[in-house]
């Protein structure tokens, strides 16, 4: 077995091993972070009985298995989303590692990219279920993402600090715009806020992965939004959350944006 082999099995466990936790505290996040309290204290409890889960149950994915989505002491049901979103948090981290493994000078930018993964998956749940995205999400990102992007910078010699400046405000011109023209009908301030951060990551990733990622945030609301009127889930006038649509945006500008650019110019002959 060579090192280089055994290099990647040992980030492969570690992300794994880490995924999974991190996805167990994006749980308490989403249930928490809405309703004002802290994420810090008291333990997690079963919501049923109250009492304080015990650690051996509260291993991620595993101990909902074995206690067959059910409280130990009142058997009360465990929401499926708990594996669900654990789950969720390892294949995103496995998934961009792959990415910025396989992309070219690009590899320092994960550490940010697991941030805002995570970040993403609770701010997700939290907009379909609260119609909202929160200001203790949602700004803390700011400062996360300047520090993720200048350590992409310093470590892979890499700059690509007038894109990124280009992709943060298109996304905010374009959403906030939006917001301004239907005076907060068509779009959340929420969405306003999450856009830049969005915008100035795919950015540095290059301008055809901040504008396919900002095409299919509107593409896929678009589609979504008439297959719910299709099947009578939802009216004209019904209000979808927007931050959903704007995250899977994010995804595919990131995987696909630049290579959907390139072949797009060459279409056109450019």
């Amino acid at each position: 077995m060579s090192d280089a082999t055994v290099i990647v099995g040992f980030i492969v466990v570690l992300l794994v091993g880490i995924g999974l936790a991190v996805g167990s505290f994006l749980n308490v996040v989403i249930y928490r972070v809405p309703l004002g309290l802290s994420i810090v204290r008291p333990g997690s409890a079963c919501p049923g009985c109250q009492t304080p889960i015990a650690t051996r149950d509260n291993i991620p994915v595993l101990s909902w298995l074995l206690l067959k989505g059910r409280c130990r002491v009142c058997r009360e049901p465990i929401s499926g989303r708990y594996p669900l979103v654990e789950l969720l948090n390892l294949a995103v981290w496995l998934a961009l590692a792959w990415w910025a493994w396989n992309s070219d000078g690009l590899i320092w930018l994960l550490p940010l990219l697991l941030v805002l993964g995570s970040a993403g998956i609770a701010l997700f749940f939290i907009d379909l279920e609260h119609h909202r995205l929160p200001d203790a999400i949602v700004l803390p990102l700011y400062p996360v993402t300047v520090a993720g992007l200048v350590l992409a910078g310093a470590m892979s010699g890499r700059w690509a600090v007038g894109s990124a400046l280009v992709g943060g405000a298109v996304w905010l011109g374009v959403i906030g715009g939006l917001w301004l023209v239907t005076g907060g009908r068509g779009m959340g301030f929420g969405d306003v806020k999450l856009a830049p951060v969005l915008g100035v990551t795919l950015g540095w990733v290059g301008t055809s992965a901040a504008a396919v990622g900002l095409l299919m945030a509107f593409g896929t609301g678009a589609v979504v939004g008439l297959a719910l009127m299709a099947v009578r889930r939802a009216g004209r006038k019904s209000a979808l959350p927007f931050g959903p649509f704007l995250l899977i945006g994010a995804a595919v500008g990131l995987w696909a944006g630049e290579a959907i650019g390139s072949a797009y110019l060459n279409v056109v002959g450019l």
